[in-house]
Parts: structure tokens; sequence; C-alpha cells
């Protein structure tokens, strides 16, 4: 059962995630009659005192790392990934999963779990800011950036942010059932309940491409993203063969142009969610998909989510769209 929650936090720390870990495990809701426990939450550190923060700020830490020895759960709190991470950490992390303790790490905090061999052949995740530089450095690690947090065994992952609000309170779902998890997020006015699985709502600009003409395309698809394009008709736009143009779009976009096209087709249906009234009909034209069903498929397919929950969790003031 889990009762103690041990954060760990090194020079340079995010406060915001650590405030998010805090919220769940570091206030004691126990007196309220809903079946909260009040958690033994910790902060600690390798070198007890004054902790700068990310934001020029600082806090002082009273423990040092012997306070994770024995904690049901260790966080690892979001750091500035260059910096090295001293072994007295990496050890209290090892420890700690080697003892059958959960451990957990917010956003940049999954550097350290890598650094300490821990997301060897598992899956996980971090912001997608970092996504790439975390599977380029530990190749063993099975990184998924389309996700908000990945339980793997007893190790959480969990994306920037807000995701580490959704990690903590599946663990809490995990430990202690459905009912609890949404008493704490009742009090923290989140919803209960976001599925990892969900895909983590990733900025995705037009590419640089290596070549002006190709650049120019994109724009020109974008542009034009109600319309049918064929391979065809694209590869004369830019004078070049349907095999060689096909060959070029995906190796400078990474994609298909057709893959291509309704990604940005989705981009363009999350700006309507955001900022219009219009109902799904509409944004399904106006995005290029033409019809609802086709804009309801793709955007579950790319985010793991409903228009209409995007639009909730962006929109909340706005009536759900028919």
């Amino acid at each position: 059962m889990l009762k103690s929650v041990a954060m760990i936090v090194v020079p340079n720390f995010s406060i915001f995630e650590f405030g998010t870990a805090f919220e769940v495990f570091g206030i004691d809701r126990s007196a309220r009659g809903t079946g909260v426990p009040a958690f033994d939450f910790r902060v600690c550190t390798p070198e007890p005192g004054q902790i700068p923060l990310k934001s020029g700020l600082s806090m002082h830490v009273e423990l040092g790392l012997e306070a994770a020895a024995d904690a049901d759960l260790v966080i690892m709190a979001p750091y500035g990934r260059d910096a090295d991470i001293p072994r007295a950490v990496l050890e209290a992390l090892r420890d700690a999963h080697s003892r059958g303790a959960w451990v957990m790490s917010i956003c940049s905090g999954a550097f350290a779990l890598a650094r300490a061999g821990l997301l060897d052949g598992r899956r996980c995740t971090t912001h997608w800011h970092y996504s790439g530089e975390l599977a380029a450095s530990y190749p063993d690690a099975r990184v998924d950036e389309n996700v908000l947090y990945v339980q793997d065994d007893r190790i959480i992952t969990s994306a920037g942010t807000a995701a580490g609000i959704d990690a903590c309170l599946h663990l809490v779902r995990v430990e202690f059932g459905a009912a609890v998890a949404a008493s704490i997020a009742r009090d923290m006015v989140v919803p209960p309940h976001r599925d990892g699985g969900q895909a983590q709502f990733i900025d995705r600009p037009i590419p640089a491409c290596g070549s002006q003409p190709m650049e120019e395309l994109l724009q020109w698809m974008v542009r034009h993203l109600e319309q049918e394009h064929s391979v065809n008709e694209l590869a004369a736009r830019v004078h070049m063969s349907p095999r060689t143009f096909a060959r070029r779009f995906r190796s400078e976009t990474g994609a298909t142009p057709a893959a291509w096209l309704n990604s940005q087709r989705v981009l363009r249906a999350q700006e309507l969610l955001e900022s219009t009234e219009l109902n799904i009909d509409e944004i399904a034209r106006e995005s290029g998909f033409g019809h609802s069903v086709l804009l309801r498929h793709h955007f579950g397919k790319v985010l793991a989510t409903s228009p209409q929950s995007y639009r909730r969790a962006f929109r909340g003031h706005l009536e759900p769209a028919v």
C-alpha cells in the first residue's frame, strides 16, 4: 500500500511540476471523509540546504536522500537535463526499484531514470520537446512521445507539466481505486482521468525543407487543405517524376503526402475547435475532411481522443458541438 512518497530534487528543478506531485500527495485530505489517505510526503536532495529552482527562486530542503530509502514511491522532479546527476541520486532510484517501490519521473526527470538504467527495454515518455533527445541518448529506452504517461511494471514516466498530474492520479487510482482518485481530482479541479494513451497535444509546425520548391509546395498544400491532392499532381507542381517526388517528400517530411496532409488537416481542426464555435460538420468541411465521420476517424487516430473531448479540454466554457 502506498503510504510514503519521496520526491528527489536537484538544482534548477521545475517548481510547477514539483507542485503537481505535492498537490496530489503532499496535502492531507484524510479528514474529509472521502477515503483519501494522508501520505507521508518528503522532499529530499543529495546536499540539503538552499536548492535553486529553474525560475530563479530557491527552496530550503532539509532532508537528504536517506529519506527515499524506505519510501513506497520515489519521484524524480524535472531538472536541466544537460546537468550531471549525482551518483547518489542514480543509486537511490535504482535502490527504490530493486526493493519494489514505485518510481516515477515527471517531464525531463525521465533523463535521470534513463541514466540509472531503469528505462532500458521499457516503454517510457517525456515532454515532446525532449523525446527525440531521450531516444537518441538512450537507444535502449522505448520512447513514445505520443502519450501523456506510461506505466511499465512499477516505473511511471510522464510528459510535461499537467501530464504529471495525470500520472500521479493514475497511480492513486491503481493503489486506491477510482473513487479516491476522483476525490483528489475534484479537490484540485482537474479531470479525474485522462488515459495515458491519449496523445500529447503537440504543436507541429511545417518543417523547413532542404529545397525551396518543396517548402513552397507544403505551404500551398496547407492553404488548400479542402482539396484532394494526388501524388501525380503534386509531383507536377515541383517538376518531378511521381517516384522521385514520393521519395523526396518522405525524406524531407518523414511521411507520405497523404499522411502529411491528414496531419495538417487535424492541426487545422484543432485550431478551429479551440478558437471557434463551429460545429463538428462545419469543422470537418473547413479542415478539409469533408465529413464529420472522417474528421472523427483521423482525429482519433492522430490524437487518441475525439473532437468533442478535445474541445471540452481547450474550450470548456462552450457547449459541446453536435
